[in-house]
């Protein structure tokens, strides 16, 4: 089995995200997107999980862990760090 990569970085060297509330504790969570048959070519829609991250205090989500072209869809429900 193969073991995970460490960083090239201390992490001494890193800042820590706070969250909507203040906090620091984070939760990940599950986005799921519908894609239509007519985009994947398959018989069917397809459900495409997207995993996130949400302040675990206030629920909202950390935008920065969105793709891009999802962000602002999901604005009312997050925030930036």
């Amino acid at each position: 089995m193969q073991q995970p990569q460490m960083p090239n970085f201390d992490l001494d060297k890193t800042t820590k995200l706070k969250g909507f509330d203040g906090g620091d504790l984070f939760e990940q969570k599950i986005l799921l997107r519908k894609v239509s048959k007519f985009l994947t070519g398959g018989s069917e829609d397809a459900i495409l999980p997207i995993p996130v991250f949400v302040c675990k205090d206030s629920g909202k989500i950390l935008l920065n862990t969105l793709p891009p072209e999802l962000r602002a869809e999901y604005k009312d429900e997050g925030f930036e760090a």
